[in-house]
């Protein structure tokens, strides 16, 4: 049987999910595929390469630093995000918290990182092969906010934030044989998204990439359908959703260090209903066989 896990990030939420494969670390939980999508794609690397509390500091320590994430940046480099500084100069080999490519590339389980092509909108599904040491631009890519950073560009495309064109990638990770699946949310699973902010940056987009404003325009209709169903799939018992009762006040890029903390320790938390599924699961599994 194959398991699949997705992260589908959210900013600095994202550590809520950081905390969830951390426990799984903690467990040994193990799944044959791991998507990732925006800051979601940056939690899985980390996990893939067993590098426990890895993540952490990158929501609760450096997004505090004005190279990471500020005004400053928009006006010199023309991003608020300084992706180059988070997946370069913190993570290459030397750098403050580097991540370690020679277990990622050893772990057997496959890697699936989603940014979105903004000329035409379309999903772009990035794999392991896609990554190389100190080269990390397929996580740049699906973490690129639209409008508020310029975008990421890979052999000559140009890629904004994978949410834009699959935020919820539920539908991709069965057809690539998928039997089971585990989706981490990072706010509450009730909690229907609306597409009035995106609707306001699609118009600020549009001009210079219509088509990746169109997926910002249909990224909420996107994600409530996706999170539809994966909750019809976890009635039949082919899905586990781990998600927050709460976003403890933290948006995209809210810098809160108690909010923060308190998401990450949710997430540990929440965790735990997905090691007994994945227990009970894989015992199901072992009697029917």
């Amino acid at each position: 049987m194959k398991y699949g896990v997705i992260d589908v990030g959210g900013g600095l939420r994202g550590i809520y999910g950081a905390g969830v494969l951390d426990r799984c670390l903690e467990e040994d939980l193990r799944f044959d595929l791991c998507i990732g999508v925006s800051a979601g794609s940056a939690n899985m690397t980390s996990y893939l390469a067993g590098q426990h509390g890895r993540n952490k500091p990158f929501y609760d320590e450096y997004s505090f630093r004005r190279e990471y994430m500020s005004v400053h940046n928009l006006i010199r480099k023309h991003s608020y995000l300084d992706l180059g500084y988070v997946y370069g100069t913190l993570s290459n080999a030397g750098g403050e918290n580097p991540l370690d490519y020679a277990a990622l590339a050893r772990s057997p389980a496959e890697l699936c990182v989603v940014a979105a092509n903004a000329q035409n909108g379309e999903a772009q599904y990035f794999t392991k092969a896609d990554l190389h040491p100190d080269d990390y631009r397929i996580l740049m890519a699906s973490c690129c906010i639209p409008v508020i950073d310029q975008p990421c560009v890979i052999d000559g495309v140009p890629y904004f934030d994978g949410g834009l064109a699959d935020p919820v990638p539920l539908e991709w990770a069965f057809a690539h044989g998928c039997d089971r699946v585990a989706l981490i949310l990072t706010k509450p699973i009730g909690l229907v998204s609306s597409d009035a902010r995106d609707e306001h940056l699609a118009h600020l987009l549009q001009s210079h990439y219509p088509a990746a404003a169109e997926g910002l325009r249909r990224r909420a209709l996107r994600y409530n359908t996706a999170v539809q169903r994966a909750r019809e799939l976890e009635r039949q018992g082919l899905v586990c959703i781990i998600a927050p009762d709460s976003t403890e006040g933290m948006s995209t890029l809210t810098k809160n260090r108690a909010g923060l903390e308190k998401m990450y320790a949710k997430g540990k938390q929440d965790a735990e209903a997905l090691v007994r599924w994945m227990q009970n699961t894989k015992q199901d599994e072992s009697v029917g066989t």
